[in-house]
């Protein structure tokens, strides 16, 4: 008897007798990520902080049964591989700072502070390791998105019985929904923006533009659908592109919707299957360019006319073109002084100074905050009264200050050399998008061009947060690395060719 199939044997039966475990919570954790400030969480998992991601619940399970075993048993991507190094220079860099003498602020220690944001970073990872590993054929890739859709179609219902009372305002509906979102979210709701199932609008906006618009704009651009419904052109991803954005509209979150002309000019511009889908076709013709920048234009002109339509009606979003016809003596900076975005540039200028005097491994992570006061710039604090709230806090509103960048946040908590490690690694996943791009294969070109949209969101989402426990990066980039993973390792997959809409009708990427 081989004695290798009798210690096989049983690890067999168990990982069988998982599955349907993990099927469960693999959906459950893609139905959840639209809710990211649970009110019902623990200390132990973050109970404490604004963001309490709900899939964490199904993501401890999942880590359990699937990502640890897979981690040790399984060969895994390189790109997994290549956000060790962040991870360890994060690490270092936090372990350094223990040894220097920091006062406390608001009461947190370093230590307390270090263990925080080092947890948060842990349960990053721990995300995109889950998603990197779970999927690991091309029908569980599909699947994956389906339920994504289904979790953010949830979101977009309860975004859309918001956007009622922006219409036309209710207070009795109002207050229903009220109680409502506080079994969701720890935040009360706004009167005039909505914010989904997050704990504000700018959460929800960003949600939309980097978790969910990325495939749905990949769908309709390559022709593809992970249903198999559809009449003529019109698909699931087709219906649901319109309504995320229309309900992104009134989210009035500026990054949020700048984020989303971003993603259509350069998707109508440059990731347009070519005509047959011929990858080595000839170089595009000047003509070509012509028509798909006028294309791009007349695409953006329609968004800017319903977002300005919607947009008239709200004060604080007006300003982005109010300030040119209400105000006498106009300048670039008074205009984003105007727009509220004061307090965002003192928050980079500071990290950036924090930077200056700690260029190689930075201050530690989540160290920015004890030497925010002392790299303040020389400026009067009353210009910008969100900083002044900070310094001078009132009681129980307490709240350790970030840099609201993620770029200056890896600059300022771990140096120039933290910054490279994460910026190697998100090269290596935009190689993975790259490579699936630039295949004649219909499916992989899909996923080739979400992942390049979802790393275009990403780049522009990274300017306005910088936290790692929020879900949406990491989904982003674990979707990107697993349908590599998955396409690569697995050669003898169908060879369909690319048609794109116009050319034939859209077929979906089950058949």
């Amino acid at each position: 008897m081989n004695p290798r199939i009798d210690l096989e044997r049983p690890t067999g039966i168990i990982l069988s007798a998982l599955q349907p475990v993990e099927r469960v919570a693999w959906a459950l954790f893609l139905l959840f990520l639209p809710v990211t400030s649970f009110p019902f969480m623990p200390s132990a998992l973050g109970g404490g902080a604004l963001v309490r991601p709900l899939s964490l619940y199904p993501l401890i399970i999942l880590l359990i049964i699937t990502t640890i075993p897979a981690l040790v048993r399984r060969p895994v991507p390189k790109t997994l591989i290549a956000l060790l190094p962040f991870i360890l220079i994060a690490v270092g860099s936090s372990v350094i700072s223990l040894l220097q003498d920091i006062d406390p602020a608001l009461g947190i220690p370093v230590s307390e502070r270090i263990l925080r944001a080092l947890v948060t970073l842990a349960i990053g990872a721990a995300i995109y390791a889950t998603v990197v590993l779970t999927p690991r054929s091309a029908e569980a890739l599909r699947s994956s998105l389906r339920w994504l859709y289904a979790g953010f179609s949830l979101a977009l219902i309860w975004g859309s019985l918001q956007a009622v009372y922006i219409v036309y305002y209710s207070q009795g509906y109002f207050q229903l929904l009220q109680k409502v979102q506080r079994l969701i979210s720890i935040r009360k709701l706004f009167t005039t923006r909505i914010s989904g199932m997050t704990y504000e609008p700018n959460w929800f906006a960003e949600q939309i533009s980097l978790m969910l618009v990325p495939w749905l704009l990949a769908s309709v651009l390559t022709g593809t659908s992970v249903f198999r419904w559809r009449w003529r052109w019109l698909t699931i991803e087709w219906i649901l592109l319109v309504w995320s954005v229309a309900v992104l509209v009134f989210t009035f979150s500026r990054a949020g919707i700048a984020n989303l002309f971003a993603l259509f000019f350069l998707a109508v511009l440059f990731l347009r299957p070519r005509r047959h889908g011929v990858v080595r076709a000839k170089p595009v013709s000047m003509r070509t360019w012509v028509v798909r920048l006028f294309e791009a234009t007349i695409a953006l002109a329609f968004l800017a006319g319903v977002i300005y339509i919607a947009g008239a009606q709200n004060e604080f979003f007006s300003r982005i073109w109010s300030y040119w016809t209400e105000k006498k003596q106009r300048s670039l900076s008074g205009y984003f002084e105007y727009l509220g975005f004061g307090a965002r540039l003192t928050y980079g200028d500071t990290a950036f100074a924090v930077y200056s005097d700690h260029p190689l491994l930075g201050v530690g992570l989540g160290n920015y905050v004890y030497y925010f006061e002392e790299n303040l710039p020389d400026t009067s604090l009353a210009e910008t009264p969100e900083i002044l709230r900070i310094v001078t806090p009132d009681p129980g509103r307490n709240r350790l200050i970030t840099p609201k960048n993620f770029y200056y946040r890896l600059l300022s908590e771990t140096g120039m050399v933290g910054l490279a490690a994460f910026l190697a690694f998100m090269i290596a996943v935009l190689g993975c998008a790259l490579y699936l791009w630039l295949s004649p294969v219909r499916e992989e070109k899909y996923w080739g061009t979400a992942g390049l949209l979802g790393m275009f969101a990403f780049i522009f989402a990274a300017i306005s947060f910088d936290s790692f426990a929020l879900p949406n990066m990491w989904v982003v980039f674990g979707l990107i690395t697993a349908s590599t993973w998955v396409f690569f390792r697995q050669p003898d997959h169908p060879q369909i060719p690319i048609q794109p809409i116009g050319e034939a009708k859209t077929e979906d990427i089950n058949e």
